[in-house]
C-alpha cells in the first residue's frame, strides 16, 4: 500500500539564539511528524517560500496540514494592528494563504490546527478576535500554562452529525493554547466544536467536495496518550 504524503507547512525561527549558534531555523513541532507516521503517513516539512512555489509543493503532496504558531497578520482581514497582538510573520502567513488556495484549487485534503484554523477562516473570508479581551463572553481559560498539553483544560462540545463528533464523541476535554480565536466565520465553513463560553474549537467544509477539518486545539501535544486525539491524524492521513 502506498503511503500517503502530508506536507506540513514549516514555521521559522527568524530571531536570534545561542542555542542555533544565531542562525535562523525552519521547523515543525515532533508531534505533527510523530503522530502523522503513527497513522501511517509520510510527513514532509514545507519550508516557508515564494507564493509561486506552492503549486509544485501542493502536486508533490496528497495531503496538507497547518500547523499553530504566530498571529496572524490582521491587515489580511482588514483591521490594524491591536495593542494585545502578538508577533506575527508576514511571509508565513502570505506562504500559507497560497498553500491553501492551491490545495483548495487542486481539492487536496486541509487539516488544520489552532493558528492554522485561524488562517484558514481568513483565507476564506473570515475574521479573528486579536485577542480574546474582545470576545465580550470570555470566562474560559484558553491559554493553559503553566499546565502541561498532556493534561486537558477545558471541554468541548460537537455538532451532531459533524466529523468531530463521529471521531470524538459529543464532548471532549482538549487542552488549548490561543490568545485569538475565530470572530466572523468564513461563509464556506461550519462550525463543529464550541467551548462552553462559546468560541469556535472546530470547523469543517460547507461543501462536503472539499475535505477541510480544523480544530482549535493541540492534538499533536498529547496524541500519544489520548486515543480520541490519536484518531484526529489516523481520519487526517487515511480518510479525510
Amino acid at each position: 500500500m502506498v503511503k500517503p504524503i502530508i506536507g506540513i507547512a514549516g514555521n521559522q525561527l527568524i530571531h536570534s539564539t545561542e542555542f542555533f549558534h544565531g542562525n535562523q531555523v525552519s521547523y515543525t513541532p515532533q508531534g505533527f511528524v510523530n503522530g502523522i507516521q503513527k497513522a501511517g503517513g509520510i510527513p514532509f516539512i514545507l519550508p516557508i517560500g515564494a507564493s509561486a512555489l506552492a503549486k509544485t509543493y501542493i502536486n508533490q503532496i496528497d495531503k496538507l496540514l497547518l500547523a499553530g504558531g504566530q498571529d496572524v497578520s490582521p491587515d489580511l482581514y482588514g483591521e490594524e494592528p491591536q495593542p494585545k497582538l502578538e508577533e506575527t510573520n508576514r511571509n508565513r502567513d502570505i506562504f500559507e494563504l497560497a498553500l491553501i488556495t492551491e490545495a483548495m484549487k487542486q481539492k487536496k485534503p486541509i487539516f488544520a490546527v489552532c493558528r492554522g484554523m485561524q488562517l484558514l477562516n481568513v483565507a476564506l473570508k473570515g475574521t479573528l478576535y486579536q485577542d480574546l479581551s474582545e470576545y465580550k463572553d470570555w470566562k474560559v481559560k484558553h491559554v493553559q500554562q503553566p499546565t502541561t498539553p498532556e493534561f486537558a483544560t477545558h471541554s468541548i462540545v460537537t455538532e451532531k452529525g459533524s466529523i468531530l463528533q463521529n471521531i470524538l464523541g459529543e464532548k471532549k476535554r482538549v487542552n488549548s493554547y490561543h490568545h485569538q480565536a475565530v470572530r466572523d466565520l468564513s461563509p464556506e465553513l461550519i462550525p463543529t466544536a464550541y467551548s462552553t463560553d462559546g468560541i469556535i474549537e472546530g470547523v469543517e467544509a460547507k461543501n462536503p467536495e472539499q475535505r477541510l477539518l480544523a480544530v482549535q486545539w493541540h492534538p499533536e501535544l498529547n496524541f500519544d496518550k489520548d486515543e480520541r486525539e490519536c484518531a484526529l491524524f489516523d481520519y487526517f492521513v487515511n480518510q479525510l
